[in-house]
């Protein structure tokens, strides 16, 4: 994935091509912070952009939580 320029605003067929290809590599596991790098976004922005899309985002650790012994 591309770098973006730092600070400019990403909107209409752009945003939606963004959020496509964010959506698809953190469906594959890749984290926030990650992605955040990659793009050279912030962390906050690629959290929104997934969330716009609809996305079930991850808990924190990204590790499957199991219920608590009886």
């Amino acid at each position: 994935m591309a770098q973006l320029k730092k600070g400019s605003r990403i909107v209409g067929a752009e945003r939606d091509k963004l959020a496509t290809d964010l959506k698809k590599k953190y469906e594959k596991g890749e984290s926030i912070r990650a992605l955040a790098e990659s793009t050279g976004r912030s962390y906050g922005f690629v959290h929104r952009v997934l969330s716009d899309s609809g996305v079930t985002l991850r808990g924190r650790g990204g590790a499957t939580r199991r219920p608590a012994k009886s």
